[in-house]
């Protein structure tokens, strides 16, 4: 069975691989992230799977005895590192239970591969049961992470979780439609479809922002860094902030309160243990852990490039019982110079009482009071 275009289909998968270990990268590059790293690692060795249409012509050909083993391989190396990647990315951390797993399934991983080169199996599909659970299950996870606590911005960069789910859905079916003489060339177009897909939406996602907000003029009360002791007096001198087009809120309110508020343009990370990824679409409404502050950082300086000018942050005291004051300061500053440097502005709301003198003088010393 012939697909009309199916011809480039390899061609663009093999490009399409290595657009997806580039962008990652970069993504890895640009914020130090340890779950980014990770899957960079996992989509280098995708791009390296090397399938016979590319390997023939450079006159390469693997061992018939071998192949067998080596085309099961990456897909164990791909799990195992974009599962791992992809814990860092939601969690910020590997628990201990998923230190576990993922110790249970480098074992088996090395057990299958053993039994590979033995004659326990009987047929390909056979062989490539748990192979193709793995690559697939990893994808869907991948896809999954990315989808409600990563990617927030429009249709296109929905592409990257999306078809990397949709990939690993089709990877789970391998063991039995690769055999089927009708499906076969029609799961490959897909596969490579997919990929695509993937590559273009983590393009979008990592190179380009999305349509700036409206944020009607200039920042206010100016650019810069500014400290208030009480939500009611940076009300009081500011207005309510939250109204305000162009404004990134961080905070601990009560979420039925903070709807009622809320401008749509509006962009909220509600800081909170209880639960994770977007909760509200319009407007855009994110839970997200106080001990991923990592992740919010890079969120935020999306968000500036966006076209944010204003952030606003009322969660400080409860960033410093999870993280300590010295690293819930190291995040306050990189957000300080972030908005600056994008001419915006940061507003701190914080009771000075919780704080010692030493550290007070550290937030007074960054942020102006406004008599």
């Amino acid at each position: 069975m012939s697909i009309p275009g199916s011809s480039i289909i390899p061609y663009l998968n093999f490009i399409s691989r290595w657009v997806l270990f580039i962008a990652v990268s970069y993504k890895a590059y640009e914020t130090r992230d340890k779950g980014w790293v990770l899957i960079s690692a996992a989509f280098l060795i995708d791009a390296l799977d090397m399938e016979s249409y590319i390997l023939r012509p450079m006159g390469v050909h693997i061992r018939p005895g071998a192949y067998v083993l080596a085309s099961k391989i990456p897909n164990f190396f791909f799990g195992t590192l974009a599962l791992c990647g992809a814990l860092y990315l939601r969690y910020g951390k590997t628990r201990f239970e998923h230190t576990v797993y993922l110790s249970i399934l480098a074992v088996a991983s090395y057990v299958w591969l053993f039994l590979l080169a033995t004659d326990v199996f009987n047929n390909p599909t056979e062989e490539s049961v748990f192979p193709s659970l793995v690559l697939g299950g990893a994808l869907l996870y991948l896809g999954y992470v990315l989808n409600r606590y990563v990617v927030s911005g429009g249709t296109l960069e929905y592409l990257f979780p999306w078809g990397l789910s949709l990939l690993g859905a089709l990877n789970l079916t391998y063991p039995v439609t690769r055999f089927i003489d009708w499906f076969a060339p029609i799961g490959f177009f897909l596969g490579g479809i997919f990929r695509l897909a993937a590559a273009i939406g983590a393009v979008k996602f990592v190179f380009y922002a999305v349509v700036p907000v409206n944020s009607e003029g200039d920042s206010f009360p100016g650019k810069g860094a500014f400290l208030f002791r009480s939500r009611e007096e940076a009300f009081r001198k500011l207005g309510e902030i939250w109204r305000k087009p162009g404004t990134v809120v961080i905070t601990r309110e009560d979420l039925r309160t903070l709807k009622k508020s809320l401008n749509p343009e509006a962009l909220v990370f509600w800081v909170t243990r209880a639960k994770e990824g977007k909760i509200e679409e319009n407007p855009r409404i994110y839970a997200i852990s106080p001990i991923r502050i990592d992740i919010l950082t890079d969120l935020i300086a999306r968000a500036l490039a966006q076209g944010y000018k204003t952030i606003y942050v009322e969660a400080m005291e409860y960033l410093v019982i999870e993280n300590g004051f010295e690293n819930a300061v190291k995040f306050l500053l990189n957000l300080k110079d972030r908005a600056v440097s994008e001419g915006g502005t940061i507003i701190l709301v914080i009771n000075p009482d919780v704080l010692t003198e030493k550290q007070r003088r550290i937030i007074e010393r960054e942020f102006e009071e406004l008599s």
